[in-house]
Protein backbone atom coordinates (compact mmCIF):
# COMPACT_ATOMS: atom_id res chain seq x y z
CA UNK A 1 0.00 0.00 0.00
CA UNK A 2 1.53 3.30 -0.82
CA UNK A 3 2.13 5.89 1.79
CA UNK A 4 0.95 9.25 1.26
CA UNK A 5 2.44 12.29 3.28
CA UNK A 6 0.77 15.77 3.29
CA UNK A 7 3.34 17.84 2.03
CA UNK A 8 0.92 20.77 1.37
CA UNK A 9 2.71 24.35 1.50
CA UNK A 10 1.56 26.08 4.47
CA UNK A 11 -1.48 28.20 3.29
CA UNK A 12 -5.12 28.30 3.54
CA UNK A 13 -5.39 24.62 1.88
CA UNK A 14 -3.43 23.11 4.38
CA UNK A 15 -5.71 24.31 7.52
CA UNK A 16 -8.86 24.41 6.42
CA UNK A 17 -10.29 23.70 10.21
CA UNK A 18 -9.10 27.31 10.64
CA UNK A 19 -10.68 29.50 8.15
CA UNK A 20 -13.28 30.95 10.22
CA UNK A 21 -10.83 32.50 12.56
CA UNK A 22 -10.20 36.14 11.48
CA UNK A 23 -6.69 36.98 10.10
CA UNK A 24 -4.17 37.94 12.24
CA UNK A 25 -1.30 40.52 11.79
CA UNK A 26 1.96 39.06 11.41
CA UNK A 27 4.89 40.92 12.98
CA UNK A 28 8.71 41.15 10.98
CA UNK A 29 10.86 38.78 13.11
CA UNK A 30 13.82 40.48 14.83
CA UNK A 31 17.25 39.98 14.00
CA UNK A 32 17.98 36.97 16.19
CA UNK A 33 15.84 35.26 14.90
CA UNK A 34 16.98 35.11 11.62
CA UNK A 35 17.90 31.95 10.54
CA UNK A 36 19.66 30.42 7.65
CA UNK A 37 18.09 28.70 4.70
CA UNK A 38 18.65 24.80 4.51
CA UNK A 39 21.00 23.06 1.73
CA UNK A 40 23.98 21.44 3.25
CA UNK A 41 25.20 18.21 1.97
CA UNK A 42 24.17 16.56 5.16
CA UNK A 43 20.52 17.94 5.00
CA UNK A 44 20.07 16.50 1.49
CA UNK A 45 21.38 13.24 3.19
CA UNK A 46 18.95 13.23 5.99
CA UNK A 47 15.79 14.22 4.14
CA UNK A 48 16.75 11.54 1.92
CA UNK A 49 16.91 8.99 4.39
CA UNK A 50 13.44 10.40 6.03
CA UNK A 51 11.50 10.04 2.33
CA UNK A 52 12.73 7.05 1.32
CA UNK A 53 11.59 5.42 4.79
CA UNK A 54 7.82 7.50 4.12
CA UNK A 55 8.35 8.95 7.36
CA UNK A 56 6.66 12.27 8.97
CA UNK A 57 8.79 14.67 11.15
CA UNK A 58 7.56 17.29 13.31
CA UNK A 59 10.49 19.37 11.81
CA UNK A 60 8.69 19.71 8.86
CA UNK A 61 5.16 19.67 9.82
CA UNK A 62 5.89 22.28 12.34
CA UNK A 63 7.58 24.33 10.22
CA UNK A 64 10.76 24.27 12.98
CA UNK A 65 12.97 26.81 12.42
CA UNK A 66 16.31 24.66 13.65
CA UNK A 67 15.78 22.26 10.58
CA UNK A 68 18.81 23.81 8.60
CA UNK A 69 20.76 23.17 11.62
CA UNK A 70 19.28 19.75 12.83
CA UNK A 71 19.76 17.95 9.25
CA UNK A 72 22.72 19.39 9.30
CA UNK A 73 23.75 17.42 12.13
CA UNK A 74 21.80 14.32 11.10
CA UNK A 75 19.14 14.98 14.07
CA UNK A 76 15.77 15.07 13.18
CA UNK A 77 12.27 14.15 15.48
CA UNK A 78 10.26 11.31 14.02
CA UNK A 79 6.56 12.23 14.04
CA UNK A 80 4.37 9.10 14.67
CA UNK A 81 1.07 8.18 13.82
CA UNK A 82 0.81 9.84 10.83
CA UNK A 83 0.70 13.95 10.03
CA UNK A 84 -2.54 14.96 10.95
CA UNK A 85 -3.86 15.93 14.26
CA UNK A 86 -7.26 15.37 15.73
CA UNK A 87 -7.07 18.69 17.65
CA UNK A 88 -6.55 21.92 16.23
CA UNK A 89 -4.48 24.08 18.61
CA UNK A 90 -4.37 27.66 17.75
CA UNK A 91 -0.29 27.74 17.62
CA UNK A 92 -0.02 24.32 16.16
CA UNK A 93 0.96 24.20 12.22
CA UNK A 94 0.27 20.24 12.02
CA UNK A 95 -2.76 19.70 9.63
CA UNK A 96 -6.13 19.28 11.73
CA UNK A 97 -8.45 16.59 10.26
CA UNK A 98 -9.39 12.70 10.11
CA UNK A 99 -6.08 10.55 10.50
CA UNK A 100 -5.69 7.24 8.66
CA UNK A 101 -5.75 4.29 10.67
CA UNK A 102 -1.99 3.22 12.23
CA UNK A 103 0.49 1.84 10.00
CA UNK A 104 1.73 -0.95 11.92
CA UNK A 105 4.98 -0.78 10.12
CA UNK A 106 6.46 2.13 11.05
CA UNK A 107 8.02 1.38 14.67
CA UNK A 108 10.13 -0.80 12.49
CA UNK A 109 10.89 2.00 9.58
CA UNK A 110 11.66 4.54 11.84
CA UNK A 111 13.94 2.65 14.28
CA UNK A 112 15.35 1.83 10.92
CA UNK A 113 16.30 5.42 9.98
CA UNK A 114 17.41 5.99 13.31
CA UNK A 115 19.65 2.99 13.08
CA UNK A 116 20.93 4.24 9.54
CA UNK A 117 21.40 8.06 10.49
CA UNK A 118 23.74 6.30 13.34
CA UNK A 119 21.48 8.34 15.86
CA UNK A 120 23.24 8.62 19.33
CA UNK A 121 19.82 10.50 20.59
CA UNK A 122 16.34 10.00 19.17
CA UNK A 123 13.44 12.42 19.67
CA UNK A 124 10.19 10.70 19.01
CA UNK A 125 7.02 12.58 19.21
CA UNK A 126 3.40 12.12 17.69
CA UNK A 127 0.13 14.22 16.53
CA UNK A 128 -2.77 13.93 19.46
CA UNK A 129 -4.93 10.95 18.09
CA UNK A 130 -8.09 11.17 20.42
CA UNK A 131 -9.48 8.74 17.64
CA UNK A 132 -8.35 5.90 19.41
CA UNK A 133 -8.79 4.09 22.23
CA UNK A 134 -5.43 4.63 23.84
CA UNK A 135 -4.31 7.83 22.07
CA UNK A 136 -1.72 5.81 20.28
CA UNK A 137 0.04 4.34 23.67
CA UNK A 138 0.41 0.62 22.39
CA UNK A 139 2.12 2.40 18.74
CA UNK A 140 4.27 4.37 21.23
CA UNK A 141 5.24 1.81 23.14
CA UNK A 142 6.44 -0.55 20.05
CA UNK A 143 8.27 2.42 18.60
CA UNK A 144 10.39 2.14 21.43
CA UNK A 145 10.61 -1.30 21.44
CA UNK A 146 11.67 -1.35 18.05
CA UNK A 147 14.22 1.17 17.88
CA UNK A 148 15.80 -0.81 21.50
CA UNK A 149 16.46 -3.54 19.29
CA UNK A 150 17.58 -1.74 16.03
CA UNK A 151 20.17 1.10 17.87
CA UNK A 152 20.54 -0.33 21.11
CA UNK A 153 23.01 2.69 21.54
CA UNK A 154 20.42 5.05 20.94
CA UNK A 155 18.88 6.85 24.13
CA UNK A 156 15.54 7.98 23.10
CA UNK A 157 12.96 10.75 24.06
CA UNK A 158 9.24 10.94 23.64
CA UNK A 159 7.30 13.95 23.18
CA UNK A 160 3.26 12.23 23.80
CA UNK A 161 0.30 13.85 23.62
CA UNK A 162 -1.76 13.71 26.86
CA UNK A 163 -3.55 10.63 26.72
CA UNK A 164 -6.75 13.06 27.84
CA UNK A 165 -9.81 10.68 28.13
CA UNK A 166 -7.74 7.41 27.75
CA UNK A 167 -7.94 4.84 30.15
CA UNK A 168 -4.73 5.23 33.00
CA UNK A 169 -3.23 2.00 31.69
CA UNK A 170 -2.61 3.94 28.39
CA UNK A 171 -0.09 6.10 29.63
CA UNK A 172 1.29 3.90 31.59
CA UNK A 173 2.01 1.76 28.94
CA UNK A 174 3.91 4.45 27.72
CA UNK A 175 5.70 4.83 30.64
CA UNK A 176 6.66 1.12 30.93
CA UNK A 177 8.21 0.95 27.15
CA UNK A 178 11.00 2.78 29.26
CA UNK A 179 12.45 6.38 26.89
CA UNK A 180 15.21 7.65 28.46
CA UNK A 181 13.47 11.20 28.36
CA UNK A 182 9.59 11.29 29.18
CA UNK A 183 8.44 14.84 27.72
CA UNK A 184 5.15 16.44 27.68
CA UNK A 185 4.91 20.16 26.89
CA UNK A 186 2.25 22.24 28.89
CA UNK A 187 3.04 24.76 26.30
CA UNK A 188 1.28 28.07 27.67
CA UNK A 189 -0.34 29.67 30.38
CA UNK A 190 -3.30 28.15 32.03
CA UNK A 191 -5.28 31.44 31.84
CA UNK A 192 -4.69 30.50 27.77
CA UNK A 193 -5.36 27.26 27.36
CA UNK A 194 -9.07 28.00 26.26
CA UNK A 195 -7.46 30.36 23.44
CA UNK A 196 -4.51 29.00 22.49
CA UNK A 197 -4.92 25.25 23.40
CA UNK A 198 -8.58 24.69 23.81
CA UNK A 199 -8.88 21.06 23.12
CA UNK A 200 -6.32 20.25 25.94
CA UNK A 201 -6.82 20.90 30.28
CA UNK A 202 -3.84 22.33 31.80
CA UNK A 203 -4.11 20.58 35.06
CA UNK A 204 -4.65 17.11 32.28
CA UNK A 205 -1.25 17.57 30.87
CA UNK A 206 0.49 18.68 34.98
CA UNK A 207 -0.62 15.50 35.95
CA UNK A 208 0.66 13.28 33.27
CA UNK A 209 3.77 14.42 33.97
CA UNK A 210 3.66 13.91 37.91
CA UNK A 211 2.72 10.16 37.09
CA UNK A 212 5.53 9.82 35.01
CA UNK A 213 7.39 10.41 38.10
CA UNK A 214 5.35 8.51 40.35
CA UNK A 215 5.28 5.20 38.22
CA UNK A 216 9.34 5.66 37.26
CA UNK A 217 11.13 8.07 39.52
CA UNK A 218 14.18 7.61 37.94
CA UNK A 219 12.96 8.39 34.84
CA UNK A 220 14.15 12.04 33.22
CA UNK A 221 10.84 14.58 32.61
CA UNK A 222 10.67 17.32 30.79
CA UNK A 223 8.46 19.76 29.49
CA UNK A 224 8.16 23.50 27.58
CA UNK A 225 7.02 26.49 27.19
CA UNK A 226 6.40 29.09 24.03
CA UNK A 227 6.39 32.57 24.97
CA UNK A 228 5.36 35.48 23.92
CA UNK A 229 1.51 35.26 23.39
CA UNK A 230 0.64 37.69 26.00
CA UNK A 231 1.44 35.52 29.31
CA UNK A 232 3.10 37.47 31.60
CA UNK A 233 6.70 37.06 34.12
CA UNK A 234 4.23 35.98 37.03
CA UNK A 235 2.43 33.42 35.26
CA UNK A 236 5.48 31.74 33.71
CA UNK A 237 7.10 31.64 37.17
CA UNK A 238 3.59 30.10 38.46
CA UNK A 239 4.13 27.36 35.59
CA UNK A 240 7.86 26.99 36.36
CA UNK A 241 6.62 26.35 40.10
CA UNK A 242 3.98 23.76 38.81
CA UNK A 243 6.51 21.98 37.08
CA UNK A 244 8.72 21.49 40.04
CA UNK A 245 6.06 20.49 42.18
CA UNK A 246 5.38 17.46 39.37
CA UNK A 247 8.90 16.77 39.69
CA UNK A 248 9.96 18.03 35.86
CA UNK A 249 13.65 18.06 35.41
CA UNK A 250 14.57 19.67 32.61
CA UNK A 251 12.40 23.32 31.19
CA UNK A 252 12.11 24.51 27.85
CA UNK A 253 11.55 27.96 27.36
CA UNK A 254 10.82 29.88 23.71
CA UNK A 255 9.48 32.29 21.14
CA UNK A 256 6.26 31.46 19.55
CA UNK A 257 6.41 31.96 15.91
CA UNK A 258 3.02 32.50 14.01
CA UNK A 259 2.86 29.88 11.56
CA UNK A 260 0.02 31.64 9.49
CA UNK A 261 -2.55 34.88 9.67
CA UNK A 262 -5.00 31.97 10.64
CA UNK A 263 -2.97 31.16 13.50
CA UNK A 264 -2.38 32.92 17.13
CA UNK A 265 -1.08 36.51 16.58
CA UNK A 266 2.39 36.91 18.27
CA UNK A 267 1.86 39.53 20.98
CA UNK A 268 5.29 40.21 21.31
CA UNK A 269 8.99 39.06 20.85
CA UNK A 270 11.21 38.38 24.08
CA UNK A 271 14.54 39.81 23.90
CA UNK A 272 17.34 37.45 24.36
CA UNK A 273 18.01 39.21 28.02
CA UNK A 274 14.85 38.37 28.70
CA UNK A 275 15.68 34.35 27.72
CA UNK A 276 18.76 34.59 29.97
CA UNK A 277 16.72 35.75 33.03
CA UNK A 278 13.90 33.08 32.87
CA UNK A 279 16.46 30.80 32.30
CA UNK A 280 18.10 32.33 35.82
CA UNK A 281 14.80 31.96 37.49
CA UNK A 282 14.50 28.38 36.31
CA UNK A 283 17.29 27.52 37.41
CA UNK A 284 16.97 28.67 41.05
CA UNK A 285 13.51 27.23 41.21
CA UNK A 286 15.71 23.76 41.09
CA UNK A 287 15.79 22.25 37.42
CA UNK A 288 18.50 19.78 36.57
CA UNK A 289 18.06 21.26 33.16
CA UNK A 290 17.54 24.82 31.02
CA UNK A 291 16.97 25.78 27.66
CA UNK A 292 15.89 29.08 27.46
CA UNK A 293 15.98 31.46 24.20
CA UNK A 294 14.29 32.54 21.26
CA UNK A 295 15.08 29.44 19.47
CA UNK A 296 14.93 27.15 21.91
CA UNK A 297 12.22 24.10 20.67
CA UNK A 298 11.48 20.90 22.70
CA UNK A 299 13.97 19.07 20.64
CA UNK A 300 16.72 21.63 19.77
CA UNK A 301 20.39 19.93 20.68
CA UNK A 302 18.21 17.61 22.79
CA UNK A 303 20.87 14.85 22.69
CA UNK A 304 23.62 17.13 23.89
CA UNK A 305 21.26 18.58 26.76
CA UNK A 306 20.21 14.68 27.44
CA UNK A 307 23.90 14.38 28.42
CA UNK A 308 24.24 17.20 30.74
CA UNK A 309 21.11 16.43 32.24
CA UNK A 310 22.10 12.98 33.53
CA UNK A 311 25.38 15.17 34.21
CA UNK A 312 23.58 17.23 36.64
CA UNK A 313 21.89 14.19 38.09
CA UNK A 314 25.56 12.50 39.03
CA UNK A 315 26.89 16.00 40.38
CA UNK A 316 23.36 16.19 42.58
CA UNK A 317 23.30 12.67 43.68
CA UNK A 318 27.47 13.36 44.44
CA UNK A 319 27.22 16.39 46.54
Amino acid sequence: MAIVIDRTPIGAERHPEKQARPDSPRLAKPPWLRVKAPGSAGYGETRRIVKSHGLVTVCEEAACPNIGECWTQSHATMMIMGGTCTRACAFCNVATGRPDPLDPTEPERVAEAVALMGLKHVVITSVDRDDLADGGAAHFAATVAAIRAAAPGATIEILTPDFMRKPVAAAERVIDSGPDVFNHNLETVPRLYPSIRPGARYYQSLRLLERVKERSPSMFTKSGLMVGLGETKEEVMQVMDDMRCAGVDFITIGQYLQPTRKHAPIDRFITPEEFAHLETIARAKGFLMVSSSPLTRSSHHAGEDFARLREARRALHAA
